[in-house]
Parts: structure tokens; sequence; C-alpha cells
């Protein structure tokens, strides 16, 4: 065993840090998306 597996930073599953890191992303990527089409609506009743 290396001293780097002796020594670990974070114990953290990999795979819930991953699902977070998308479930984050597409959150935003969907706020961006959302925002876009109320100005897309606002638009079309001016």
């Amino acid at each position: 065993m290396n001293k780097f597996e002796k020594q670990v930073q974070s114990k953290n599953n990999d795979v819930i840090d991953a699902g977070l890191a998308f479930v984050v992303g597409l959150l935003g990527f969907t706020a961006i998306y959302v925002i876009a089409q109320a100005f897309e609506i606002v638009s079309r009743l001016w």
C-alpha cells in the first residue's frame, strides 16, 4: 500500500459526488432554459 492510500483526504463515495455534480449542472441549465423561455413569453405579450 502506498502512502497516498493511507492518507486519504476525502472518504466520500465518488458516485455520490458525481451524481451531485450532475444534478447541480442539470438544475443550472434548467434555470437558464426557464429564464430564456420566460423572456420569450414576455416578449410575445408586448
